[in-house]
């Protein structure tokens, strides 16, 4: 079964240089300055950027991720909670444009009273036609949680939604552009 036709989204990046996307390790080498501005992200989370991801074989910092679920019902339950959030950019991708063999969907999980749940392999999965298929469509507890959002809470659209983790770089040109 092929892989055209299936979308994946990337938040754009501001300051991208070169004419690949890249992962954060090789942003560290290259790039030092736009690594750390993206690394800051992380500040509280230290121990999420040395995970190791079973399936690739590599840690968190070496991928690029992805969603298989399109950002506009996330945002839209997040505006749902009274916030007044502007479009935001996305990247468009075509799922073909990826290399399975360096690709996993990786399950999101609640993170009781925000603290990240130990990673389980298990939740690692092929990245095939019908593995992202079944995970392209926004949990409910998730578009549940962003409604729900009290007013100084920070918005974190992602931290229970499946991703596409794919270990190496995506030239620029292959990306597409939406807003939501």
């Amino acid at each position: 079964m092929p892989l055209t036709g299936l979308t994946l989204y990337h938040r754009a990046v501001r300051d991208v240089r070169g004419d690949h996307l890249l992962p954060l390790s090789t942003l560290r080498e290259l790039h030092p300055d736009v690594y750390a501005r993206e690394a800051a992200k992380y500040v509280g989370r230290e121990a999420l950027i040395r995970e190791r991801l079973g399936r690739l074989d590599c840690l968190w910092t070496d991928v690029l991720f992805f969603s298989p679920v399109s950002p506009g019902p996330l945002l839209d339950a997040a505006r749902q909670s009274g916030r007044a959030i502007p479009p935001v950019r996305f990247w468009t991708l075509d799922a073909a444009h990826l290399d399975p063999a360096r690709a996993c969907v990786r399950l999101g999980r609640p993170w009781p009273g925000g603290v990240k749940p130990a990673p389980d392999p298990a939740d690692e999965l092929p990245f095939t036609p019908p593995t992202l298929r079944e995970h392209s469509v926004a949990p409910p507890a998730t578009l549940d949680r962003l409604r729900a959002l009290p007013g100084g809470a920070p918005l974190i659209l992602w931290m229970d939604v499946p991703h596409v983790l794919y270990r190496g770089e995506v030239p620029l040109s292959a990306l597409g552009e939406a807003r939501f």
